[in-house]
């Protein structure tokens, strides 16, 4: 696991599924044939070293007679399935009032589809496996509870042109990927702009960056790199980054112009 928090949840998650096995005189891979998975799997997941899924917990409770309380921990270990970064990043989001993204490389995280962000994570080197795939991508897609929080937040996008016209995990992916750009732009409290590559004044050329402002009136960026990423807190550097986001979005394209824009790259794609 990456953080001890997750860690935690998963060794109390393995103990306790333990219990109730031995309690019911059944052997590891007896419990395995009964709700459906290999004595591998079940191992795996009293030893904290696989995640189980909800239907794992469901028809372990079910099997074991736990009336409830292994299902009952579905949504700490759903919480513990999603790496610490996206955690802790969920959380602001969700307090969030405002939030605004400049994305120079991929299409931003909460706009992405879920066969784009398999092939980003895909791609990812040292590889990631199948299950840290399928983790990542879960993390991500549960973070698009964002656009359906109401009150509704204002959520504002700079997109790169180039991060449209990248064909990350091929072509298919790509148009489907832009289509979902035009569908969340519908949203009223969502606008994404395009900057294009052919502009000579840009305010961000030093990478990509979020800024979240709060329901208590504070602020904090958010900035990632090849290894690190890194919460802001300090006014005076949020400051700046509040500062460079607004001159982005006076430089790109207005957000009526850039669902134009969009549309035309689509339309390049068929």
């Amino acid at each position: 696991m990456e953080d001890e928090e997750a860690a935690a949840v998963l060794r109390t998650v393995g103990r306790q599924i333990k219990m109730w096995r031995e309690a019911a005189g059944l052997k590891q891979g007896e419990l395995g044939s009964a709700i459906g998975y290999g004595e591998e799997m079940v191992s795996s997941v009293e030893r904290a070293r696989r995640i189980p899924k909800p239907d794992f917990l469901d028809k372990a409770d079910e099997v074991l007679g736990a009336g409830g309380k292994i299902s009952a921990m579905r949504e700490d270990v759903e919480r513990a399935r999603y790496p610490k970064t996206v955690r802790d990043l969920t959380k602001l989001e969700d307090q969030a009032v405002e939030l605004g993204a400049y994305a120079a490389l991929h299409i931003h995280g909460l706009l992405q589809t879920p066969e784009y962000a398999q092939a980003l994570y895909a791609m990812r080197r040292p590889a990631y496996s199948e299950d840290e795939i399928e983790r990542h991508v879960a993390a991500r897609m549960a973070r698009k509870a964002v656009f359906d929080r109401v009150p509704h937040p204002l959520i504002t996008f700079v997109q790169e042109e180039m991060t449209l016209r990248r064909p990350l995990g091929g072509r298919m992916v790509l148009r489907r990927q832009l289509e979902h750009l035009l569908e969340i732009a519908e949203l009223r409290h969502v606008e994404i702009q395009v900057m294009p590559t052919r502009r000579e004044d840009h305010a961000a050329v030093m990478g990509s960056f979020r800024l979240l402002k709060l329901q208590d009136r504070t602020a904090v960026g958010h900035t990632e790199s090849q290894l690190y990423d890194r919460v802001i807190s300090d006014p005076k550097e949020v400051q700046i980054l509040d500062m460079r986001y607004g001159m982005i979005r006076a430089q790109a394209l207005s957000p009526r112009e850039s669902l134009t824009f969009i549309e035309k790259v689509l339309g390049e794609e068929t």
